[in-house]
């Protein structure tokens, strides 16, 4: 009997204490497309995982490139062999921390090192956090330039392919059970 109630009480502190929330089924979506073009360039990843740690505020997102979707199959094509070029750098990642995280849904400065295409660049801007308990989405807007992440863009892509995108997320997390 001391057994059973030695591992319910290991059990329950487990539970308590456990203060990580993970998400499989992020979604980023980003928008290069010139104001004014014939054709959007917009990918999008409902595949997105990562890792939100209640207690201190840190968080892991990591983007699988090749995952991002396009209206054309075509552009998807050039994203992935001529700019991303996924084979070769096929994450794309955030390590940061959410700032004055109280437990509480609201908006929060987000700061840490976003790395994509093999670059790493130091990044800062708001999050909003909505829900509680079991279940947080975290959702955010930042632009990024691409020749920070070494992303060439060439003079025939110019008309089509902004020299900025504008990243868009959406990361539902849940207590890890």
């Amino acid at each position: 009997m001391k057994r059973v109630i030695l591992m319910l009480l290991l059990l329950l502190t487990c539970a308590v204490f456990s203060q990580k929330m993970v998400t499989r089924s992020g979604e980023i979506k980003f928008d290069a497309t010139v104001p004014g073009a014939l054709e959007e360039v917009i990918g999008t990843n409902k595949t997105v995982s990562g890792v939100f740690d209640k207690a201190t505020g840190d968080i892991v997102v990591q983007a699988m490139v090749k995952s991002f979707k396009f209206k054309a199959p075509l552009m998807e094509e050039h994203f992935n062999e001529n700019y991303m070029e996924s084979d070769k750098l096929p994450k794309a990642t955030f390590k940061g921390k959410i700032i004055g995280y109280n437990g509480k849904p609201g908006t929060f400065d987000v700061e840490g090192d976003l790395t994509i295409h093999g670059v790493s660049n130091p990044i800062k801007t708001k999050i909003t956090l909505i829900g509680d308990g079991d279940k947080l989405v975290l959702s955010g807007t930042f632009v990024v330039k691409l020749a920070d992440y070494k992303i060439d863009v060439p003079a025939l892509a110019k008309k089509t392919l902004a020299t900025t995108a504008k990243i868009v997320m959406k990361l539902p997390f849940e207590t890890k059970s």
